[in-house]
């Protein structure tokens, strides 16, 4: 799975480090994500224990963007999920810099980026949409498909063709996740923007 969560994702996921890399290796995985929420907490020893284990580790997080920009603390501001992959050192080391950045200068209830960091430090990353947290789904749920495409295209002039992905999770019980998934797979079909499976695990 490429959007994943460890008890390092505080009071949110349950997952401890050793017992998802056994998982995944159990499933024939030969890689797997961690993505928690904000922080990097779990880099160093899921990176250890994937290598030692056989699995390819893919370090990464779930980041929550401002609306504005980082600096805004209104209080009915809220912010989007983004999930961020590394895919070489460059990444590894831009992924270091926004969440140092979303702590010291963009901490409001949650360690924030915006698109002005995101466009600085892109190189090197891949990234997904997220769940329904994320910008692209919170405009689908509202009704406002245009917006959605707009956003998506957005997003894929930061990161560059081929480094943005449309999330699609299967959440049977959760009805908003089966209500937006034909949309997802439509705006993907209109804008050329690919699919990625992902499961958002907890």
């Amino acid at each position: 799975h490429l959007h994943t969560h460890s008890h390092y994702s505080l009071l949110d996921g349950l997952s401890k480090v050793p017992q998802l890399v056994t998982s995944a290796k159990e499933l024939g995985m030969d890689a797997v994500a961690l993505t928690d929420h904000g922080v990097l907490y779990g880099s160093v020893e899921f990176y250890k224990t994937a290598r030692k284990a056989g699995i390819k580790p893919i370090l990464g997080v779930e980041t929550y963007v401002a609306p504005r920009d980082r600096f805004s603390k209104e209080a009915n501001e809220r912010y989007y999920h983004l999930i961020l992959l590394a895919e070489n050192m460059a990444g590894w080391h831009n992924l270091i810099k926004l969440v140092s950045k979303a702590h010291l200068e963009g901490f409001y209830y949650r360690p924030r980026v915006d698109k002005d960091l995101l466009h600085e430090h892109h190189e090197g990353l891949i990234a997904l949409s997220a769940c329904l947290g994320g910008e692209i789904a919170q405009c689908l749920l509202a009704g406002r498909f245009e917006d959605a495409k707009a956003k998506a295209l957005e997003y894929q002039k930061i990161f560059g063709a081929g480094n943005y992905f449309l999330e699609i999770q299967k959440h049977p019980h959760v009805p908003d996740s089966e209500k937006i998934e034909p949309l997802l797979i439509r705006l993907s079909a209109e804008t050329g923007i690919p699919l990625v499976a992902t499961q958002d695990s907890h």
